[in-house]
């Protein structure tokens, strides 16, 4: 069994790819975040789990999770973000609600009240930027259902960074106006769901919101190619995305 230690110990060995393609890694990295609970307004309690850097203060992530809700896999990459020199905050959009197969995943992800997620996403920013271990420099970063609320998160709260793994990017350019930093996205070729044309479609309402001109990676790949636990799973494609993503955050968020 893998303890906490190990992890510390490996970390600088050990490539995100790794430890999230070994459940028994990804657990006991997960383990190194901390579950922080805050109120909406309406009192409703909202969790993240949260995992600070070694270093502080210093610029933070908000990571939106998958369909398949905030697993020890989106933990692990906070842990990441951590090493990596940041204060990572994995919200929790489903209430502490983990699916085991797409079913359950798909009942979450429709449960899911858009008002409720946005003020959610909204605090957590909030209390991040607040947090006297950040500096005044966020980012969000979300996969799949979380990469469409991770870019809702910036819209609603704007933030320095945006990344967005094939997530849906169907805005319109009134939606896109309030964006403050720059945006990354990572695509895949044979998404019958995130498309060129959604893609496309993305890029041309960011020109007309007057936006910079997002910085679009495809790959030879299908949805969830990040995700080492799917069928879908392309290491090097992964490895590649992570490698930009995190280049990324250290030009818009470490200056």
């Amino acid at each position: 069994m893998y303890a906490r230690r190990d992890i510390v110990k490996g970390a600088a060995t050990l490539p995100l790819a790794a430890i999230l393609a070994d459940p028994l890694l990804a657990r006991a990295a997960a383990e190194m975040t901390e579950d922080v609970t805050i109120k909406l307004d309406g009192g409703q309690s909202v969790t993240a789990s949260v995992i600070y850097p070694e270093v502080t203060p210093a610029p933070a992530v908000l990571l939106v999770h998958e369909w398949w809700g905030l697993n020890d896999q989106i933990k692990a990459v906070a842990a990441e973000l951590a090493r990596e020199g940041y204060v990572a905050v994995a919200v929790d959009l489903y209430e502490g609600k983990i699916a085991e197969n797409g079913e359950e995943a798909g009942q979450h992800m429709k449960a899911v009240k858009p008002a409720e997620a946005t003020e959610t996403l909204e605090k957590w920013v909030a209390w991040t930027r607040a947090n006297e271990k950040t500096t005044d420099n966020l980012g969000t970063i979300g996969w799949c259902f979380g990469g469409g609320w991770a870019l809702n998160a910036s819209i609603a709260a704007p933030t320095e960074a945006t990344i967005v793994y094939y997530g849906s990017v169907d805005r319109s350019a009134d939606q896109l106006k309030p964006l403050k930093g720059p945006v990354m996205g990572h695509f895949a070729e044979k998404d019958q769901w995130i498309n060129k044309a959604m893609v496309d479609g993305f890029v041309e309402q960011m020109k007309l919101a007057e936006q910079p001109a997002p910085e679009v990676f495809w790959y030879d790949a299908d949805h969830a190619f990040a995700n080492p636990s799917g069928g879908r799973y392309d290491q090097a494609d992964a490895q590649l995305a992570w490698q930009r993503s995190v280049g990324f955050f250290k030009k818009t968020l470490m200056g």
